[in-house]
């Protein structure tokens, strides 16, 4: 016995050295999750190949700065801006910060100022100017944060901060306060399904300890990504508590049965218990990690970096679960037996007679379904500009809104160009650009001081922040919001006056950027969902031995998915871009496994001989409950979090994937066994092992009428 379950039978015996080395193990894992990195900027994981990535690069080499913030300083004597313009210079990572004084002397009177200073730095009817900050460093970078947390401390109260940099800032200070809760909530909820669909008060408070070790071992290793995106550490503990929470009721009911079985001997019970899950989990697993690893194909790199991280989640998960929880099981068997009661979840029998009854209806529900949310999930709005709904309270928020309400300024661009272009047309370039509906303003040497006055004649220090060895630079301030087709219009006709001019010419900033973003992640999107589709198929195809299967059981789930992302199109609510590429894949991975479960005991069923309604009545009745464990355990981890995050893309994610799991496990319950019924001639006749060999139909039946094969095992 111990011969054939040589694994199981190594985990029972080593229990106490499992559990001593997970818990030392949670001391590098620690060490490891506070020394990981983490990204605010989604920009950032655009395509190091694409131009406005490589302009990102000539600012931070050829000039010496990376991000810019304009600070609007209201009701305050000009040498008292002057005074603190100085203090502001002088915080490190800040290059220059420019005002109107270095285009022209504060003793000369505003009303003098030629047209092009006055409109861009300052505001008669408000009394308000305008100062722009040139950071040394990246938008994202540790170094502008601090400097911005720094010009915070300086700047007056009549001051405000505004731009990416400080944006980033609000939203890590926001992320990392949430991020604890996230937590708490999804183990609270969890803790409450497991202690209300259980058969156990102690063991659900295990589960979570195995998942939690497994938690902290997947966000400690995350270091050897270098850095993590706030959408991926906000999410991780979560989803994989979601997903993986599956594998401990496996491994529960397995050895509950065991137990019974031999109630002298619980080790021989837990190892037997061991092989019955690790063969049930690596299956069920497999489509998990496929969904996740399906994100690895977008171009936007986001989708590797929550993708590796995720897969990485379940394969600890899985790790844990037959090591670490049945060294636990078994160090704290005599108060697990003491604390087990009757499971509070009701016998679901009425609906496996319900559905079998009628079917024919379902189907026509099923088809007529399809067509709206076909047409709903296509045509769900999505939002790029995730500054926007940040709360209104936020400095960054705030400070946006005053600079576009009034500086009638909503987004700020830099062109680049080679120093082969002479100043002539960069004069001419830049008023070009300046009669372009939406542009407010165009700060540049050539366009502010004229291109015929000799560059000797020009301070050096203004000289050096539009011109470096190798390329000329100017700004330019629009009116369109961000993500607009406006600013998006915008810079198709900036992009085409530059490039007349010279072909090396660049376009750089958030607009243009986040214009790559949206061309981007729209193919990203077909991509990953014909990706998941196609490996999650294929997984089913090799698990279940069927052509016909992939298809039906695919269909199912994506029926599922349809609904869940065509619900906020007949509600009027435009979703994070994020939430349209990765829900679907995530959604398929995670709750296919419902399908299976299903499935593989209606194969078992068939295979012994039973008809077609035998079959299908046996298959589904003795899944509900285990489809119903999983998907409420899948809601609860994340439903918490989608009420109390602030951030709203944070939020929406989890209330499509708390949405999600419950429409998945109606459609699995009710619509995947009418498919059953309906299919069951294609489906024996397209797959292997579903009817029995000829001559052995009477003994397969006779075997299979003792036979008590939980769903969990199957």
């Amino acid at each position: 016995m111990k011969k054939k379950n040589r694994f199981g039978w190594a985990v029972v015996q080593s229990r106490f050295v499992i559990l001593i080395a997970a818990f030392i193990l949670l001391i590098p894992s620690v060490i490891g999750y506070l020394g990981t990195k983490t990204n605010y900027d989604m920009l950032s994981y655009l395509p190091d190949s694409f131009e406005t990535m490589k302009g990102q690069s000539i600012m931070e080499d050829e000039f010496g700065t990376g991000g810019f913030s304009f600070i609007m300083v209201q009701d305050m004597p000009f040498k008292d801006v002057a005074a603190m313009k100085k203090k502001m210079e002088k915080v490190d990572h800040v290059e220059k910060v420019l005002w109107y004084d270095d285009f022209a002397d504060i003793s000369i009177p505003v009303e003098v100022l030629p047209d092009k200073i006055k409109d861009a730095f300052y505001r008669e009817d408000k009394n308000e100017t305008l100062l722009m900050v040139v950071l040394k460093t990246g938008t994202s970078s540790d170094e502008s944060g601090d400097a911005i947390e720094a010009l915070r401390k300086i700047a007056k109260k009549q001051c405000f901060i505004s731009g990416m940099t400080a944006g980033l800032i609000d939203t890590k200070a926001l992320a990392d306060k949430e991020a604890p809760v996230y937590v708490i909530l999804a183990v609270i909820l969890c803790l409450i399904v497991l202690q209300l669909t259980m058969d156990s008060f102690m063991a659900p408070l295990l589960f979570l300890v195995s998942i939690g070790m497994a938690v902290l071992y997947n966000m400690g290793t995350n270091w050897i990504f270098g850095k993590i995106s706030y959408v991926t550490k906000a999410l991780a503990a979560v989803l994989q508590l979601g997903v993986t929470l599956d594998y401990s009721i496996f491994l529960w009911h397995s050895y509950i049965e065991q137990r019974d079985r031999h109630p002298d001997d619980p080790k021989h019970a837990m190892a037997t218990a061991i092989k019955a899950t690790l063969s049930s989990v690596i299956g069920s697993s497999i489509t998990t990690v496929a969904g996740f690893l399906a994100m690895c194909f977008m171009t936007y790199r986001l989708g590797i970096n929550l993708g590796l991280v995720m897969a990485k989640g379940v394969l600890f998960g899985v790790a844990t679960v037959v090591t670490v929880l049945p060294a636990l099981i078994l160090v704290l068997d005599k108060p697990l037996q003491k604390t087990r009661h009757k499971a509070i979840i009701p016998n679901f029998k009425w609906i496996p007679d319900w559905v079998q009854k009628y079917y024919p209806i379902l189907l026509v529900v099923f088809g007529l379904i399809w067509l709206p949310a076909a047409y709903g999930q296509s045509h769900t709005n999505v939002y790029y500009d995730l500054a926007r709904t940040l709360p209104k309270s936020l400095p960054s928020v705030q400070a946006n809104t005053k600079l576009e309400d009034d500086f009638d300024m909503s987004t700020t661009e830099m062109v680049l160009a080679p120093q082969s272009v002479s100043r002539k047309d960069m004069e001419q370039m830049e008023k070009k650009i300046r009669d372009l509906d939406g542009v407010t303003a165009v700060l540049g040497i050539d366009n502010i001081v004229g291109s015929q006055l000799p560059e000797e004649m020009i301070p050096t220090e203004l000289w050096d922040t539009f011109n470096s060895k190798n390329w000329r630079m100017f700004i330019i301030m629009s009116n369109y919001k961000l993500a607009s087709d406006e600013v998006n219009q915008q810079c198709d006709q900036i992009q085409k006056i530059i490039k007349g001019y010279d072909k090396n010419c660049m376009l750089v900033g958030e607009a243009p950027c986040t214009k790559d973003l949206i061309e981007t992640t729209n193919t990203d999107f077909t991509v990953v969902n014909w990706t998941s589709i196609a490996m999650v198929a294929v997984i089913i195809f090799f698990v279940l031995q069927s052509v016909s299967l992939p298809v039906i059981l695919v269909a199912a789930i994506e029926f599922a998915i349809f609904i869940n992302m065509s619900i906020p199109f007949f509600m009027h609510q435009t979703l994070p871009f994020i939430a349209s590429i990765v829900i679907g894949t995530i959604q398929l991975g995670s709750t296919v496994d419902y399908a299976i479960l299903m499935t593989t005991r209606y194969k078992f069923e068939r295979s012994t001989g039973k008809n077609r309604k035998e079959s299908v009545y046996i298959a589904h009745w003795t899944s509900i409950n285990s489809i119903l464990v999983s998907a409420l355990s899948f809601f609860g981890a994340t439903f918490g979090v989608s009420l109390y995050s602030k951030i709203d893309m944070i939020s929406s994610l989890c209330t499509l994937l708390a949405r999600g799991a419950l429409i998945s496990m109606v459609t699995v319950v009710f619509i995947l066994p009418a498919l059953l019924y309906a299919c069951d001639g294609l489906i024996v006749h397209t797959s292997l092992g579903f009817l029995p060999k000829k001559g052995k139909k009477e003994k397969a039946a006779g075997e299979a009428s003792g036979e008590e094969m939980s769903a969990k095992e199957t």
